[in-house]
């Protein structure tokens, strides 16, 4: 009888629990979609999936957790990947290559995005637990730009005034990815962004 690694089983279990993460975020943003946010409980979303609410609980704290999902790339993974970014890139550089691989995440999973960013348009109240949540992977970049650069972020104001600007400039790529239902690809959008940034702003001519 054959014998079942243990690394292969983790790996399954892995990919099951952000199977299912993945499908509770779908149900909840589609249901909510439909019916309104008033309208949608965590029993309905679970019982979409066919998963009991203490197994939503065990992903999400709340309905609206599961509407924001999570980041294509938690805090840890950015600052990983702006870390592997050779030195010899300029900050804002380094920044445009990290955010523009969350880009290609984004642009992976279309529809799902889209999704969201309409539930959260038609919901202003989710807005509040957006900004923390960025607020947050901005506080753990502009640290790892400090340290990028050597210098005290609570001294000197370029590793959040760069790591600001390049925040804003896919905030802006988002909105008018969103705003064009998803074409162009949301990486070009954001390379504009940053080309411009780059050039300095001049005005449009």
């Amino acid at each position: 009888m054959p014998t079942v690694n243990s690394s292969d089983e983790l790996g399954r279990r892995g990919r099951k629990k952000l199977e299912t993460r993945a499908a509770l975020e779908r149900a909840a943003l589609t249901l909510v979609a439909e019916r309104g946010l008033a309208q949608v409980t965590v029993e309905d979303i679970a019982g979409a999936v066919d998963v009991s609410s203490r197994t939503f609980f065990n992903y999400f704290p709340s309905k609206e957790d599961a509407l924001i999902g999570r980041s294509p790339e938690n805090e840890a993974e950015l600052t990983e990947k702006l870390a592997a970014v050779p030195a010899s890139e300029p900050a804002l550089q380094a920044l445009r290559l990290v955010l523009r691989s969350v880009a290609e995440l984004v642009q992976e999973e279309r529809e799902q995005w889209l999704l969201r960013l309409r539930v959260l348009e038609q919901n202003p109240s989710l807005l509040p637990r957006l900004i923390a949540g960025n607020a947050e992977a901005e506080r753990c970049l502009t640290a790892a730009v400090a340290e990028r650069v050597g210098v005290d972020p609570a001294v000197d104001g370029y590793p959040a005034l760069v790591t600001a600007v390049a925040s804003a400039a896919f905030r802006v790529a988002m909105i008018r990815w969103s705003a064009a239902d998803g074409v162009p690809p949301l990486a070009g959008l954001l390379d504009e962004a940053f080309d411009r940034l780059a050039a300095g702003l001049p005005d449009p001519r």
